[in-house]
C-alpha cells in the first residue's frame, strides 16, 4: 500500500472552512416540515443565560447534545437542534446599573460574543429558530399566557412571606439564599411580608405526582427529587382557636385560629404544646414580649443559613391555643425545625409519640402524655412512635390507631373543627420580582375598577427602554411615570401599572415550545400542528440542579397550555440527561476559586475538535469531569494520528468504485476480514451508546484501538510487499469511512475533511447515512471472556470461541488473579455462563 508523505493538521484552516460551509448551506436547518419518510428527534440543551462568555459546562453540555444531533442526523431522522438565550434577569440589570449602561444593550452585545463562541466550537444549531427570551416578539406570548391563566384561575395575586434581599430590592427563591446570603450579591437575606403574584402550580400537583411514573427515560435521582419536592399526605387539618389571657377555668377563646395539619389524628389527645414556624404569619402577633421578637429575628436569620436543623430550638411565645378535643389551653413555642413551606407551617406536637417532639419537649419542660399503648412486644419506652391502642383519649379509648383516625377524622369534620385534607409540600409558584429587567406583568390599578387585566389586543405590554438607572435598590419602573401611568382598560380612567415582573422560570417554561416555529412572522406562539410533530423533546440535556426549579415548572406550563386548548400534549421531555460537572482539583470551576479554564484559550491552542473530543472522552456524560490539561494534550495527538493517517493512505482508495460489490470469488485478505469484523463490533457498540447510555468514551476509545490496526496492518502490509485486490482497498476504505462516520459526531471538523479527501466526489458527509456492518465471513477462533468472582470483576481471559463452561472454569482458575479468591475448587458453589461474554464463579 502506498504511503504518502504526512501533512500537517491546520485546524484553523479545517475548522473555518466547514463552520462557514454549513452556515452558507444552513445544513442544520430543522425546515418546515418533518419528511414523511423520516423519523424526527428533537434534541435540546437548556439554553444558556447570556453573560458574554461561554465556559467549560456550557461546552460539555453542548458537546453531549451536538454529538446525539449529529448521530441521528446519520441515522436518517429529521433532527430539530435549536438554541436561544434566557436573556431576562438580574445580572443584566446590576452590570446594567454597575457601568452605567443599557441592560438590553448589555444583553445584546453578550449574545453576539456568546453566538460567535457558540459557533466556533462547530455545534450544528437551527440558528434559524432561536429565541431570546427578552425580546417583546418572545414575550408577548408569555403575557397572553398569564392573562389567559388569570382568567381560569391559575394565577392569582396575595400577601406572603418572602425571602427578601435588600441590597437587590427583590424576593428570592429558597434556593436562591445560600447560607442565609443572596446568591447573587453576597448580603444578608431577610423574610419579608409582601404582596405577590402566583401561579397556583398547586392545582396540578397530584397530576403532576401520578406522571412522574410515566418518565421512563428520566433518571431515578430527578424522578425522586420532584416527589419529595410535591410531597403528597393524607391526614387531618385541626382549628386550634387562640385563648385569651384569662384564668384557666371557662377560658375564653378569640375567633383567630392556629391551623395545623397531621398524619397522625390518633395521637390530638397527647397534644400538649402547638410549634410554629419562625416565619408563620402569627408569630409577631403572638409573641408577648420584646426579647421574644429579637429572638424571632435571630432565628428567621439562622433559618436562611441553613435548613439543616442539627439542634431543635424554640421560645414560648406567651400565647396559648384551646386543644379542641381535650378543652385544655396548651402553649405555642417558635421552633426552628417546623417548616414554613409544609402543610400550614404549625403543627401539633405530641412528645410521647414524636422523637423531635419528645427531644423538645425534654429540652423546655412541656408535658408529655402518653395516647397509645405499644402493640406487643415493643416495648413502653418513650418516645413510641407506631401505632397501637389508644389511651387517655376520652370516648375513642380502645380503637386500634387505624380505627381511632377514621373517628377522629369523622368526629372533626361533624363538629366543623377539622376537615380532612391531602396535603403537598408543594407551594404555589411566586413570580413576582421587584426588578426591572424582565416581562412587564399584563396588569394595571384602578381606584374604580381595581386590578384590571389588558386587552389580549394590548400586548405586547413593552418593557420601556431609557430608564433611570442608579444604585439605591429600587426598580426602574417605580422611577419611569412614561411606564407607570396608563388607561385602565374597563373604564378609560387614570390607572397604575403593575411594576413587578415575572420570575425568569416562567420564559424557560414554555422556549422549548417556541423552538417548533419555523416561521416567525406568523402571529401565533406556535402551531398546534408542529407541536404535534416535534413534541415531546426526545432528549433533553441539563444539570440536575434544576430537577425541582425550571424542569417541574416545565411540567406545569404543559399542562396550563394543555388545558387552555393549545394543544394534547402531557408531558414535554420523553428522555432526560443530566450531566456531571467539570470541576477541577475536586471543585466546581468558578472564577473566585481561580480554576476556570477558558475555552477560547483552549480553541486557539488546540483547536475546537480537541476541546470537544476531550470533554466527551474524559468521563461518562452523567460523572463529573475532573479536568486534565495531559488528557486535552492527548486528544490533540490523537487527532492529529487520525489526520495523518487519512491523509497518508487517501490516494490508495480514489480508484476504488463508489459502488464496488464483493462476490463469492473475491479472495479477501484474511487480516482485512478480520479488522473489518473488529469493525462490526464497534459499530454495533456505538449505535447502542448513541441509543441509549451515551458513554462517548467507549465508542471513541475502540475507534483509536481500531485506528491503530489500520496503521499496524498498513505497516505490514508495506513491510512484506502484500499486493492487496480490488475488494481489500474496497474495504478498506469501507473501514476509514466507517471509523470517520463513528466520530463525527464528536470531531466532526476534521472528520467532515476525512470525508472530503477520501471521496472526493461526495465532500458533504451530511448527506452520508451511519455505516452498516458488513459480513466477510470471517468468524473469531478466540473471544475475551470476563471472569468475576461473587459478581465482581477479577480477569479477563482469552478463551477458543464458543468454548463450555467446564473447560472455561479450568482456564480462569490458572489465573492468578482469580486463584487469589478462589484458593480451591471445593469453594466453587456454582458457575454462572454467559456464552463468549462472562464467567461468574459463586463462592
Amino acid at each position: 500500500m502506498e504511503v504518502k508523505t504526512d501533512k500537517n493538521y491546520d485546524f484553523d484552516e479545517i475548522e473555518s472552512k466547514w463552520q462557514a460551509f454549513w452556515e452558507r448551506n444552513k445544513t442544520f436547518r430543522a425546515g418546515s416540515a418533518i419528511s414523511k419518510n423520516k423519523p424526527k428527534f428533537y434534541c435540546i440543551e437548556m439554553f444558556p443565560y447570556p453573560s458574554g462568555n461561554i465556559h467549560m459546562g456550557h461546552v460539555r453540555n453542548y458537546a453531549i447534545g451536538d454529538a446525539v444531533a449529529r448521530f441521528k442526523r446519520l441515522k436518517g431522522y429529521s433532527v430539530l437542534h435549536p438554541i436561544g438565550f434566557d436573556s431576562f434577569g438580574l445580572p443584566a440589570e446590576n452590570a446594567a446599573i454597575k457601568n452605567k449602561t443599557d441592560p438590553a444593550e448589555w444583553t445584546e452585545n453578550n449574545i453576539y460574543s456568546m453566538t460567535t463562541q457558540l459557533k466556533r466550537l462547530g455545534f450544528s444549531y437551527d440558528w434559524d429558530r432561536s429565541v431570546v427570551t427578552s425580546d417583546s416578539s418572545y414575550y408577548k406570548w408569555e403575557q397572553l399566557f398569564f392573562l389567559q391563566m388569570l382568567k381560569k384561575g391559575l394565577v392569582y395575586k396575595k400577601i406572603s412571606n418572602v425571602n427578601w434581599c435588600e441590597s437587590c430590592h427583590t424576593t428570592l427563591a429558597n434556593e436562591q439564599v445560600e447560607g442565609g446570603k443572596c446568591w447573587r450579591c453576597g448580603n444578608d437575606a431577610t423574610i419579608k411580608n409582601m404582596e405577590q403574584w402566583f401561579f397556583k402550580i398547586t392545582a396540578y400537583a397530584e397530576e403532576l405526582l401520578e406522571d412522574i411514573d410515566g418518565l421512563k427515560g428520566w433518571p431515578d435521582k430527578v424522578k425522586t427529587m420532584q416527589r419529595n419536592w410535591i410531597g403528597r399526605s393524607s391526614g387531618l387539618s385541626i382549628f386550634f382557636k387562640i385563648a385569651e389571657d384569662s384564668p384557666e377555668e371557662g377560658v375564653e377563646q378569640n375567633d383567630n385560629v392556629i391551623e395545623i395539619f397531621t398524619t397522625r389524628a390518633d395521637t390530638i389527645f397527647g397534644a400538649t404544646f402547638i410549634a410554629i414556624s419562625p416565619s408563620h404569619l402569627l408569630a409577631k402577633k403572638l409573641i408577648k414580649s420584646p426579647e421574644g421578637q429579637v429572638e424571632l429575628e435571630k432565628m428567621i436569620h439562622n433559618s436562611l443559613i441553613s435548613k439543616d436543623i442539627a439542634e431543635k430550638k424554640g421560645f414560648f411565645t406567651g400565647s396559648y391555643v384551646i386543644n379542641s378535643f381535650t378543652g385544655k389551653k396548651i402553649p405555642v413555642y417558635v421552633a426552628n425545625f417546623v417548616l414554613t413551606d409544609y402543610g400550614t407551617g404549625a403543627i401539633m406536637s405530641v412528645p410521647a409519640h414524636d422523637g423531635r417532639d419528645y427531644e423538645f419537649a425534654k429540652k423546655y419542660d412541656i408535658e408529655i402524655i402518653k395516647v397509645i399503648k405499644p402493640e406487643k412486644g415493643q416495648g413502653d419506652n418513650l418516645p413510641y412512635t407506631s401505632y397501637g391502642e389508644l389511651i387517655n383519649s376520652g370516648d375513642f379509648n380502645g380503637f386500634s390507631s387505624g380505627e381511632a383516625i377514621e373517628k377522629i377524622c369523622a368526629f372533626a369534620e361533624d363538629t366543623g373543627i377539622g376537615k380532612r385534607v391531602i396535603n403537598y409540600r408543594l407551594k404555589d409558584w411566586g413570580v413576582s420580582r421587584q426588578r426591572y429587567w424582565g416581562c412587564p406583568i399584563p396588569v394595571v390599578y384602578c381606584e374604580k375598577c381595581g386590578t384590571v387585566p389588558l386587552n389580549e389586543s394590548d400586548l405586547p405590554l413593552v418593557l420601556p427602554r431609557n430608564v433611570i438607572f442608579d444604585d439605591v435598590g429600587i426598580s426602574s419602573l417605580e422611577k419611569t411615570e412614561s411606564f407607570i401611568n396608563a388607561e385602565c382598560p374597563e373604564c378609560g380612567g387614570w390607572a397604575r401599572r403593575e411594576t413587578d415582573t415575572m420570575d425568569t422560570f416562567v420564559e424557560s417554561s414554555w422556549y422549548f415550545l417556541r423552538y417548533t416555529l419555523a416561521d416567525r412572522t406568523e402571529r401565533v406562539p406556535f402551531k398546534r400542528e408542529d407541536i404535534e410533530k416535534w413534541l415531546p423533546v426526545d432528549r433533553y440535556i441539563g444539570g440536575v440542579e434544576h430537577a425541582v426549579m425550571h424542569l417541574l415548572y416545565s411540567r406545569f406550563f404543559v399542562k396550563a397550555l394543555r388545558d387552555l386548548n393549545y394543544f394534547k400534549m402531557n408531558e414535554p421531555f420523553e428522555n432526560l440527561l443530566t450531566q456531571g460537572m467539570v470541576v477541577k482539583n475536586g471543585a466546581k470551576m468558578s472564577k473566585s476559586k481561580g480554576n476556570v479554564i477558558d475555552p477560547d484559550e483552549l480553541i486557539k491552542k488546540f483547536g475546537a475538535d480537541t476541546v470537544r473530543l476531550f470533554v466527551l472522552f474524559a468521563a461518562p456524560p452523567e460523572k463529573d469531569l475532573e479536568w486534565n490539561d495531559s488528557s486535552v494534550e492527548g486528544a490533540y495527538r490523537f487527532i492529529n494520528k487520525f489526520y495523518r493517517t487519512v491523509t497518508s493512505c487517501a490516494d490508495s482508495f480514489c480508484d476504488t468504485e463508489k459502488d464496488f460489490k464483493i462476490t463469492a470469488e473475491d479472495e479477501i485478505n484474511q487480516n482485512v476480514k478480520k479488522i473489518i469484523y473488529k469493525l462490526g463490533r464497534i459499530i454495533e457498540k456505538a449505535e447502542k451508546e448513541m441509543e441509549g447510555r451515551y458513554h462517548f468514551n467507549t465508542i471513541i476509545s475502540s475507534s483509536m484501538e481500531l485506528l491503530n490496526d489500520f496503521n499496524d496492518f498498513t505497516a505490514e502490509s508495506i513491510r512484506d510487499k502484500i499486493v492487496l485486490n480490488k475488494a481489500d482497498k474496497y474495504l478498506l476504505k469501507y473501514l476509514i469511512n466507517s471509523i470517520i462516520l463513528i466520530l463525527y459526531p464528536f470531531i466532526p471538523h476534521v472528520c467532515s475533511e476525512a470525508f472530503e479527501i477520501i471521496n472526493r466526489e461526495n465532500m458533504n458527509l451530511e448527506k452520508t447515512l451511519w455505516p452498516e456492518v458488513k459480513d466477510t465471513g470471517y468468524s473469531p477462533e478466540e473471544c475475551n471472556i470476563a471472569v468475576q468472582v461473587n459478581g465482581k470483576m477479577r480477569d479477563l481471559i482469552t478463551s477458543s470461541i464458543n468454548l463450555d463452561d467446564e473447560d472455561l472454569l479450568k482456564i480462569a482458575l490458572n489465573s492468578s488473579k482469580v486463584r487469589k479468591y478462589v484458593t480451591d475448587e471445593s469453594m466453587i458453589k456454582k458457575t454462572i455462563y454467559v456464552k463468549n461474554k462472562l464467567l461468574n464463579i459463586v463462592i
